[in-house]
């Protein structure tokens, strides 16, 4: 096994000293990283956005008598899995829609990510 300098790592991190003088800050602070569109989560939000909305129409219909009333058992179950699944998919696609239009406030760093 070959030694290592003293100097070197296993990482390829570069590293500097910081001055006395600049106070605490550096330049990097204020750089802005580089946008990272979380994808599996913004194909899982529009997923239940409409899985939730078809529920909800479904469930409305039953409820209106507009489908059959041998099925009026199942109008309450549908509905509230609607609601349970058109809400967050509903609140995660508008945070994306803003983010992408770049509205003050909304980036994709607000919407969780499946790493």
């Amino acid at each position: 096994m070959a030694k290592k300098d003293a100097n070197s790592s296993a990482y390829s991190a570069r590293y500097h000293r910081l001055t006395k003088t600049d106070e605490g800050y550096i330049d990097l602070q204020f750089q802005k990283p580089e946008v990272k569109i979380p994808w599996k989560a913004l194909l899982l939000a529009i997923a239940l956005f409409f899985v939730g909305t078809i529920l909800i129409v479904l469930g409305s219909m039953l409820l209106s008598g507009y489908i059959d009333t041998k099925y009026s058992d199942r109008t309450w179950p549908v509905l509230i899995l609607g609601a349970i699944m058109f809400i967050p998919g509903a609140y995660h696609v508008r945070i994306a829609y803003y983010a992408f239009k770049g509205y003050k406030g909304f980036s994709f760093d607000d919407i969780p990510d499946f790493d």
